[in-house]
């Protein structure tokens, strides 16, 4: 008789132990895809500098950078839209179709970059057509955020959700590692300067495209959430604006949170190349190896804060962020204006990760969390990108503005301002881990 609650455990072991396969298994697929994702959108900044002559035949190279920039910026521009877009698809059609399409528009963004003319032999047509490839990148990227936050989140388990909701910007991170090691691998081993600009700039997008057919093929057997499914049988249908709009408070919440945290991490990221070279004075190799080494650093760091936040709550890595990056924005980078070489430059955007990694390891949970299933893809979606349109796709014209004229310290305060901003919000949110809103399906 002894033997019965035995096999009971056994039987409730296994069933765990299948569960947690399914669940990791799921995230490890949605990840890859985000990756994808992500070295497609960030391949076009890394190799801007060897296509854009071909697109745009002006003999000043600044003017060369400055209109592929634009088109970079156009990219974050439709990010809001797309955020609708696949907000709306994900909370009435499911996550798995949702992100499906995401990653095969960005598939066929990446394809239309690889295999555009240039300006000599269609003119005009040329730069359109990358606008055109950019903007559908955009589009694909910002629904790709708010689709797949919510699908890690509602994938993976109560007691480790921050945990495996901070592999998304693990592969965040990761796709602009990559885009950075595709160019390194062309620069030193493969092909020349000469041969980069003339064809060369074509493969990463051509890698891009294929990678982007795997995810497809492996999002084909993702798992719909049982969070949607519940949802979907209980839930009627309406609006996914007017519905979003039955949530203000939380609303206002993803834009304040998110406002300074994306601030800090575009400035630690696409600007900090542009920084450590025109401001610290770096060399190209110097730049690329403390760049890379860098969010090698930052990824390491994402799950070891997200199982933190399992254990003390949100809200207080959230705080911690908020405080450090407003005791600490202004004196890091001064001092790393001024460093002397590669390693303190790395030693000292290594500290700033560990200030924004409080922000970057479990923002897209806590949105998650604010919103019940019905609105959840939407609702982390459509506000997030529409402020990361406003405040992070801009750093980086922020920061060189002020430069140009001639008072790059003043950036510094601004990015304290804006993470002052979000410190606010911190101090009086409630903490979702403890107060969460994963159960709710109305």
């Amino acid at each position: 008789m002894a033997t019965a609650p035995i096999l009971d455990r056994a039987s409730d072991e296994h069933v765990d132990f299948a569960d947690m396969r399914r669940r990791i298994k799921a995230i490890f697929i949605g990840s890859v895809g985000n990756l994808v994702e992500w070295y497609d959108f960030y391949a076009y900044a890394a190799f801007a500098l060897y296509f854009a002559g071909a697109f745009f035949p002006n003999s000043d190279p600044v003017v060369q950078q400055l209109n592929a920039a634009l088109l970079f910026a156009a990219g974050f521009l439709v990010r809001p839209l797309g955020g609708w877009l696949f907000g709306y698809l994900a909370d009435h059609h499911g996550r798995r179709g949702a992100l499906m399409l995401s990653v095969s528009l960005m598939c066929f963004g990446s394809l239309m970059i690889a295999v555009t003319p240039t300006y000599v032999s269609i003119g005009i047509f040329a730069p359109i057509l990358l606008g055109l490839a950019r903007i559908i990148q955009g589009l694909s990227l910002g629904g790709e955020y708010g689709t797949s936050a919510t699908y890690l989140t509602e994938m993976a388990d109560q007691r480790h959700r921050g945990f495996y909701s901070s592999f998304q910007y693990v592969t965040l991170i990761g796709g602009q590692i990559c885009a950075l090691i595709v160019l390194l691998l062309l620069q030193k081993v493969f092909l020349t300067g000469e041969e980069i600009r003339a064809w060369g700039w074509r493969i990463p997008f051509f890698i891009g495209a294929l990678l982007a057919v795997v995810a497809l093929i492996m999002r084909r057997n993702l798992q719909e959430t049982d969070a949607f499914e519940a949802a979907r049988k209980i839930v009627t249908r309406t609006s996914s604006i007017r519905a979003l709009m039955q949530y203000p408070r939380e609303v206002l919440l993803v834009v304040g949170l998110t406002a300074g945290g994306t601030a800090a991490f575009y400035t630690y990221t696409t600007y900090m190349q542009k920084f450590l070279k025109l401001s610290v004075g770096l060399t190209d190799d110097q730049t690329t190896l403390v760049t890379l080494s860098a969010l090698v650093f930052g990824i390491i760091l994402q799950p070891i804060y997200g199982a933190i936040s399992d254990r003390i709550g949100r809200k207080w890595l959230l705080i911690a962020f908020g405080v450090s990056g407003v005791l600490f924005t202004i004196p890091l980078l001064t001092t790393l204006q001024t460093a002397k070489g590669p390693l303190t430059a790395f030693l000292l955007i290594a500290a700033a990760w560990m200030i924004v990694s409080g922000y970057t390891s479990i923002n897209a949970v806590v949105k998650a969390e604010l919103f019940p299933t019905k609105v959840r893809a939407i609702g982390v979606g459509l506000p997030y990108a529409l402020t990361v349109s406003i405040f992070g796709g801009t750093a980086d014209s922020v920061a060189l503005w002020f430069k140009s004229q001639g008072h790059e310290g003043w950036f510094y305060y601004y990015l304290t301002g804006m993470i002052g901003v979000s410190l606010l919000v911190y101090l009086f949110m409630r903490d979702t881990k403890a107060d969460s809103a994963m159960h709710r399906h109305e």
